[in-house]
């Protein structure tokens, strides 16, 4: 996974919220291989939520199917409280107006699963570019 190493030393925040330990660990990889720390995990939309508030992640994944709330109502709660929020959506191919509905709520892209970790890894530091002005 060395690839990824062109963020290194910047140690984004990132929290990942997937009812699949399997999917958290994995995307967790790619997000370490381009330079982001993983500060915590949730495994249902109200955990994310207070997750998110409490940890404050500079990015957050978030799976589109979950428990309690799925993504696109955990998305809503979040960006009410605020609105540059930067989500990356993950979904099965299979959700796409789910992952539309996140898209026009505020998520800032989307991933689908199975990762392609070389794609993952792309979309998660074109997000962090361009909510940062372009700086890594």
């Amino acid at each position: 996974m060395g690839q990824y190493n062109d963020l290194s030393g910047k140690g984004f925040k990132c929290l990942i919220a997937d009812d699949s330990e399997f999917a958290r660990k994995n995307i967790a990889k790619i997000v370490s291989g381009i330079g982001g720390n993983v500060i915590g995990e949730a495994r249902n939309g109200m955990e994310a939520v207070e997750l998110y508030f409490k940890l404050a992640p500079d990015i957050m994944l978030l799976d589109i199917t979950m428990p309690e709330l799925d993504g696109v109502e955990t998305l809503r709660r979040i960006i009410e409280k605020d609105s540059n929020a930067k989500v990356i959506i993950v979904s099965s191919i299979g959700h796409k107006e789910m992952v539309w509905k996140a898209i026009c709520l505020g998520a800032k892209h989307y991933i689908t699963k199975p990762y392609n970790p070389s794609y993952a890894g792309m979309v998660i530091k074109s997000v962090f570019k361009e909510e940062n002005g372009g700086q890594e």
